[in-house]
């Protein structure tokens, strides 16, 4: 039902009475508050409630509290509370998640959409309505700082997880997918520039964020960075072309905090909705003095105010103290969703002679090792820092696993001969290395930024050859937020675990790993390469930079490289068979579907979990296209030998490429080759095709 707004009554309406609107109803209200405010109101809703005073206290703590913008009290008019993300919500002591990188790991949309529900809520019952924690920028590189904070390397594995996480969080708040676009370099994110193709641009740095819109989110926040010469808060061709004309995209847009645009001016007319945290360069009585100077129409403004305006309307909720409540913060419900993430995203990489899971009846003596094994270590501490309640370290987790059964003994790992001499008689080394926000996270003043180096430190890999040499039982787990190359030592242990930063409950969940409690089934979302050649071309100083359409698998594939281990990659404590891969029909036209099915065998003696892959590659393309590219995954849990059909459905309009001539997606009339299986490499894939007439 439509309420009659006017200045008098509006004062009196209790926002939350919107809860029930739809559609066009949302527009009419969004309409009728419009038509009553002044210029000025309208120039408020579109800046930060903050002056630039309030930076300090950010550096301090930042988000602390939900941050403020376009509150208009006069008018009743709330306004967006933001929080940040991606791990959850980073007000006070809420969950910390594993990473995203290792959500990325785990294929599981249904799990990414409960985190989300359980964000929403946490977020809610702290008073916030709008969450910037949906990242999906593409990894380019695996030296990016904020690797952690997305899914991987896969347009289309971050557009699956990506609306996930966003239709659990949108239950309940606004959710915002940042950063567009072309994000991928930290430490000089706020002056470098991408040179990047238009093709290149559409079918590799931006389907992700179209999957997001199509699926409804209210909010994308633009990136500090260039693309084409221009700052993408400042990209017209970004921002209102692509974003608000040729998606529709319905809601608002928001800048990246602080610097996220350089002039106020050039922002609004590019497409910028609203300028976060502060009063700056989209200060209201600059936009006034604007629109009074008729250098921008009051037009203009009105549809930005009009875009938030609706999603405020559209995500107005009555308040439900039984759901949104302080006892849902870090609640067991949701601490036990965080163990579940860390079990699916640790991935098995090695495990020769199946020495996991560990046999405790032949083990008198575990020996842990490395100053993270005993470190709460879940991840950055920039944007996306989270004060969780507690967080399980490994140590922790294995010690409480075995109790008083087995001795556990711990050493740092500072100095080899103490520590060789600590673990001489042990069954089996558990040695836990890798990285910290120290050496990769966000470009923030006290540390992070990109790393250094993919390898481990010097001493990590001593550590891992001194201890490999007297102890041929050896276990490496690794801790990161993306690839780490491996090539120094991993011929020289029988098992590597890539455990990421793994959230408040990983330590349980690697201990539930290696002792075999549950069978690993997480895939890798990024490709480990044998060696930084194997990569795209990566400098963290440069300020200028060529995105080509070709990284990660992709660019394995086309330069014939091997890496140490592929995309999707990753084992289990079974073996599974896939067999008799067929597809519904042999040709279709432009715009049907096709159906393929295959078998899959669990040929363990345990029960797991298998993600299995879809790819499709293109015969005789008219253009440079990659060899396969992933087009649909999921899930299959299979008891011991049980043997299940999985079918997946293609729509060959998700087959088309960006023609830059015509401005049109095409979808050839050509051969397109099925390629189904448990990973991205050649040997693992089972082949057929179809025609597209």
């Amino acid at each position: 039902m439509i309420i009659n707004i006017t200045r008098n009554n509006i004062s009196n309406l209790n926002w939350e009475d919107f809860e029930n609107l739809k559609g066009d109803e949302i527009e009419e209200t969004a309409k009728q508050i419009l038509s009553i405010m002044s210029l000025k109101e309208k120039a408020r809703k579109m800046a930060g409630d903050q002056s630039m005073l309030h930076a300090i206290g950010m550096l301090i703590h930042y988000n602390k509290n939900p941050i403020s913008a376009g509150r208009i009290e006069q008018l009743n008019i709330p306004g967006i509370q933001f929080t940040d993300g991606p791990r959850g919500i980073v007000l006070n002591n809420s969950t910390c998640f594993p990473v995203s990188m290792a959500r990325g790991a785990t294929w599981d949309i249904d799990l990414e959409e409960r985190i989300g529900n359980a964000i929403g809520i946490e977020a809610k019952a702290q008073g916030a309505n709008f969450f910037g924690g949906i990242c999906i920028n593409l990894l380019r590189h695996p030296a990016w700082g904020r690797a952690q904070e997305t899914y991987g390397e896969d347009p289309h594995l971050l557009g699956e997880m990506g609306s996930a996480l966003l239709k659990g969080v949108q239950r309940h708040i606004m959710a915002c997918a940042k950063h567009y676009a072309c994000n991928s370099v930290e430490n000089t994110r706020f002056k470098i520039n991408v040179d990047i193709d238009e093709r290149v641009l559409r079918e590799v740095y931006l389907p992700h964020f179209k999957k997001c819109v199509n699926n409804g989110v209210a909010s994308i926040m633009s990136a500090y960075n260039r693309v084409n010469g221009k700052y993408c808060g400042h990209n017209e061709h970004l921002l209102r072309q692509i974003l608000k004309e040729d998606w529709n995209f319905q809601g608002f847009l928001v800048t990246d905090f602080v610097f996220g645009i350089r002039n106020g001016l050039k922002a609004i007319k590019a497409g910028v909705d609203i300028e976060m945290p502060f009063k700056w360069k989209m200060h209201p009585k600059k936009i006034v003095k604007w629109v009074n100077q008729g250098k921008i129409s009051e037009e203009l403004i009105n549809e930005s105010v009009l875009r938030i305006l609706k999603q405020e309307i559209r995500f107005a909720k009555k308040d439900n103290p039984e759901l949104y409540n302080l006892d849902k913060i870090a609640s067991e419900e949701h601490t036990e969703l965080a163990l579940e993430a860390a079990r699916k995203s640790i991935v098995l990489l090695k495990n020769v002679g199946n020495l996991l899971p560990l046999k405790k009846e032949s083990i008198k003596k575990i020996a842990v090792v490395g100053k993270l094994a005993d470190m709460e270590n879940i991840g950055d501490k920039g944007s996306s820092r989270l004060y969780p309640p507690y967080v399980i370290t490994p140590l922790q987790g294995i010690k409480k696993a075995l109790g008083d059964s087995i001795e556990v003994v711990y050493n740092e790992g500072k100095s080899l001969t103490k520590t060789k001499e600590i673990t001489k008689d042990a069954d089996i080394v558990v040695i836990v290395v890798g990285f910290t926000w120290k050496q990769e996270g966000e470009n923030m003043t006290f540390a992070g930024g990109d790393r250094d180096t993919l390898s481990l430190s010097e001493d990590d890999e001593n550590l891992i050859l001194t201890l490999s040499e007297s102890c041929d039982r050896c276990i490496v787990v690794l801790e990161g937020g993306s690839a780490i190359i491996t090539e120094r030592w991993r011929q020289n242990v029988p098992v590597i675990i890539m455990a990421w930063y793994p959230g408040i409950e990983g330590g349980t969940a690697i201990a539930d790993i290696i002792l075999g409690n549950i069978n690993p089934s997480g895939k890798l979302p990024t490709v480990f390469p044998k060696s930084s050649e194997q990569l795209p071309f990566f400098d963290s100083s440069t300020l200028e930079i060529k995105y080509d359409y070709y990284h990660g698998y992709k660019l394995m594939d086309k330069r014939g490289f091997e890496p140490a281990f592929p995309f999707g990659y990753g084992l289990s404590y079974n073996t599974y068979e896939y067999k008799n891969l067929r597809i519904n029909k042999s040709e279709i036209k432009k715009g049907e579907k096709i159906e393929i099915s295959f078998d899959i065998t669990n040929k363990g003696d345990l029960n797991g979990d298998e993600i299995v892959q879809l790819y499709i590659g293109y015969e005789n393309s008219s253009v440079d296209r990659p060899k396969k590219e992933l087009k649909g995954f999921t899930r299959v849990n299979l008891e011991s030998q049980e043997t299940k059909k999985v079918s997946l459905n293609l729509d060959s309009n998700d087959l088309a490429y960006y023609n830059t001539e015509t401005k049109q997606w095409v979808v050839e009339q050509i051969k397109h080759i099925i390629y189904v299986g448990p990973s991205s490499r050649a040997s693992d894939l089972l082949e057929a095709s179809f025609q597209i007439s």
